[in-house]
């Protein structure tokens, strides 16, 4: 379930080509403000795609990791296999391994959903004792997003600083976010066309399907962060025969989708954001702020209490927000975003506008674009803007860090102008053993959701990060569950599967950054504290919310 802050959003925009749709004759007209409704969704009429010509990456990153890229064309309408095609960009990194010892393809999705995956063919090297080498590791930008075509983008300059308040105190609070969520679907209805009709997670699956056939393998593997662990478990629904080796970290609730896994997001982030500015509290020597992580939240909501009153021209409260989403999420930048909050206590908002950054330019909302284009389809949302409003108000009333926040991210789902389909009833008890990795307090996917879908799904076997507040962080550095990854991909061995609705295996959390000095800058600390660096990085951006 990604979403992302906004200065991610800047570093994801080379991603984003906002080619026109009229390149690939997709028709752009489509009727505005369809309320949802059930939609149906035929079955795979058996496509042959032709073969990916693979050459040159457009990355250097993909290149110098020896990746070769291609395009592979897929109907846009599967029901009308032989009508109007788009295509996917797709990325490869052959396996290292004699022929007789690979293991086939390992397709790889980093969440979102609109997350670019295009560079996580990578992905593979950092698994450890060489877990990774017997696959061939397979990136891919599903439709609509990054580098395939078309490439969906609306409004390039709907997250750019300056906004106010997403707590709608007084009515002209309300009627902005009204209008700019409105006039957002209204922009996706023009840009989008026929392509937001074909955007379920149904679609998504099938096109990895194509992708199966496109490599000539029987079956796939797969690893899936966040949002990718629903792809995964669709997958598998649908195709439990074409299932080897499944990872899923930070695992989706199948039964929540999509309204109600954000209430329970929300109520989850509020709880994250208190352990972090617990710990700045206990970090008191090196950022100053006070012993008591009480204390450090009133700091925080002091400056959004400010930017709500008195809102400056280029930083307004709803980017103030945005900026510590991520540190709800992740532990990787916790240390740079004290330090914002540090320089701000003393008056000084610039570190919290570096931070933010430049969210802005052409495909810079891709991500957004597409996860709307996904999760207001896949499901219905409720009609009357007063379930939501009621809803937001009573989350808000004890846990106030992300409720509102999280209601306008999704507002534009009541004016979108695709129908909703019913969701996929999950079921694996056709499927081989996966495993599924899950911190107890992931905010993103709440821990409740890895054990439903390994109660729905009965040979897995769930790894449980203890007391850990980080989202799908698998292979960052922590042996105990990076080594039982690596066992289960070379050998498909997994640890045992222990009676009861609990985690089979326990290992360590992701572990917060060392606390620096006041000295310290704000920059992102991800690159810095992570053995994975940039593809970490890429990773996170695909997920985060803002």
């Amino acid at each position: 379930m990604n979403r992302r802050i906004s200065g991610v959003l800047a570093a994801a925009a080379t991603l984003g080509l906002a080619l026109g749709l009229a390149a690939t004759g997709v028709a752009t007209a489509a009727p505005h403000h369809a309320k949802p409704h059930h939609a149906k969704h035929h079955g795979h009429p058996g496509y042959t795609p032709p073969p990916i010509a693979w050459g040159e990456c457009p990355t250097a990153s993909l290149r110098n990791a020896g990746a070769t890229c291609g395009m592979l064309t897929v109907p846009l309408d599967y029901a009308k296999p032989r009508g109007e095609k788009i295509q996917l960009a797709v990325s490869k990194i052959a396996h290292k391994t004699s022929d007789a010892a690979a293991q086939g393809p390992m397709l790889v999705n980093p969440g979102g959903p609109g997350g670019s995956g295009l560079g996580l063919a990578r992905l593979g090297a950092f698994v450890p004792n060489g877990g990774g080498d017997p696959y061939d590791w397979i990136g891919f930008d599903p439709r609509g997003v990054g580098r395939s075509v078309p490439s969906l983008s609306c409004d390039p300059d709907y997250f750019a600083p300056g906004r106010p308040a997403y707590v709608p105190d007084h009515r002209g609070v309300r009627e902005f976010w009204w209008a700019k969520s409105s006039a957002y679907a209204d922009d996706c209805a023009a840009a989008g066309g026929k392509l937001l009709r074909h955007t379920h997670t149904t679609d998504w699956v099938q096109d990895m399907d194509t992708i199966r056939k496109a490599l000539g393998a029987k079956k796939i593997n797969f690893y899936g962060f966040s949002y990718g662990t629903y792809l995964a478990q669709v997958y598998a629904t649908k195709y439990p025969d074409r299932v080897r080796r499944f990872v899923l970290d930070g695992v989706v609730n199948p039964t929540d989708v999509w309204y109600d896994a954000n209430l329970e997001q929300e109520k989850q982030f509020d709880k994250n954001i208190n352990t972090y500015f617990d710990w700045i509290a206990d970090n008191d020597a090196a950022y100053g702020l006070g012993t008591d992580g009480d204390a450090v939240r009133d700091l925080y909501y002091d400056v959004l209490d400010q930017l709500t009153d008195h809102p400056e021209a280029d930083f307004g409260a709803a980017d103030w927000n945005d900026v510590f989403v991520g540190a709800a999420y992740y532990v990787y930048d916790w240390d740079a975003v004290a330090h914002v909050l540090v320089a701000a206590a003393d008056g000084d908002l610039g570190p919290a506008k570096e931070y933010y950054g430049d969210p802005t330019g052409p495909g810079s909302d891709n991500t957004f674009a597409n996860y709307l284009a996904v999760q207001c389809t896949d499901a219905p949302w409720p009609s009357k803007w007063k379930t939501w409003e009621k809803d937001a108000w009573r989350i808000h009333s004890y846990a106030p860090f992300l409720a509102w926040n999280n209601t306008w991210y999704n507002t534009p789902c009541l004016d979108w102008a695709a129908p909703s389909a019913r969701p996929v009833d999950v079921k694996g008890k056709s499927a081989p053993p996966i495993l599924l990795i899950s911190e107890t307090e992931d905010s993103a996917t709440p821990y409740a959701g890895a054990l439903e879908v390994r109660k729905r799904f009965p040979r897995s076997v769930l790894i449980e990060g203890v007391g850990g507040t980080t989202h799908a962080g698998s292979l960052s550095g922590v042996a105990c569950t990076d080594d039982k990854i690596a066992a289960y991909l070379l050998t498909g061995a997994l640890p045992t599967r222990v009676r009861g609705n609990r985690s089979d295996a326990q290992c360590e959390p992701v572990p917060p950054p060392e606390a620096t000095s006041p000295t310290a800058t704000a920059r992102r600390s991800a690159a810095a504290q992570d053995r994975l660096g940039s593809l970490r990085d890429l990773i996170t951006a695909a997920q985060l919310k803002r």
